[in-house]
């Protein structure tokens, strides 16, 4: 039987969503171990003179507990 935990990350990334998305990811992944599933919950950007300069992902990872 498997037990999944789900957390909540927050990343960004001055290029993509998609971007800031593998970026979160990634870093969790440093310390995090059996990560399954990445949720997208919520995308941001942040706009600085009439121009995206920032884009911001809230995460939901889902890893195994050991």
């Amino acid at each position: 039987m498997s037990i999944l935990k789900v957390i909540e990350v927050l990343s960004n990334s001055e290029i993509s969503w998609e971007d800031a998305t593998r970026k979160g990811v990634a870093k969790a992944a440093k310390s995090v171990k059996h990560i399954r599933s990445v949720y997208v919950r919520e995308q941001s950007a942040v706009v600085n003179n009439g121009a995206v300069t920032e884009f911001r992902v809230n995460l939901k990872l889902t890893f195994e507990l050991e």
